[in-house]
């Protein structure tokens, strides 16, 4: 539950400009989360969350990068923790994971912005990417196993 719960929170942030905790819970409740101030005050520190400024004089939440391909540490975690196996077919990547944790992979994988990954598509314990060509497909499985691998 926690880790669907944070999952939803990276996508309530990247896709709202949230600016409060309370804001935050009401989208989290919104969603089917039934949490407190206090719970959405400890994910944001676990997620290592943090206010910046939006441009319009206003503060939001945001994910703080890494250099690492620009992910966080906990879509670092995520895809480790996930990972089982992957393999190509043509200009498809299909990554195996854990069961449960193929959705929260799938968003680590879009958050990476890597050009060649058009888009992912996520059940239980499957993610099929499409990639643009199949020698991107190649390239991609490499660096993913950096990742996973590290």
């Amino acid at each position: 539950m926690k880790n669907a719960r944070q999952t939803q929170i990276i996508r309530l942030i990247e896709k709202y400009h949230i600016e409060t905790q309370e804001e935050l819970a009401d989208y989290l409740n919104k969603a089917g989360f039934q949490v407190t101030q206090a719970t959405v005050s400890r994910d944001i520190r676990e997620l290592h969350l943090i206010k910046v400024a939006d441009g319009q004089g206003k503060s939001r939440y945001s994910i703080i990068q890494n250099e690492v391909g620009h992910l966080s540490k906990k879509y670092t975690r995520v895809l480790k923790d996930a990972y089982v196996s992957m393999e190509t077919a043509g200009n498809l990547l299909v990554i195996k994971t854990v069961p449960g944790m193929a959705m929260a992979a799938g968003a680590a994988l879009d958050a990476l912005g890597w050009s060649e990954i058009l888009g992912c598509i996520a059940g239980d314990d499957t993610i099929m990417c499409a990639i643009r060509t199949p020698q991107d497909a190649n390239g991609v499985m490499g660096k993913l196993l950096k990742i996973v691998e590290s």
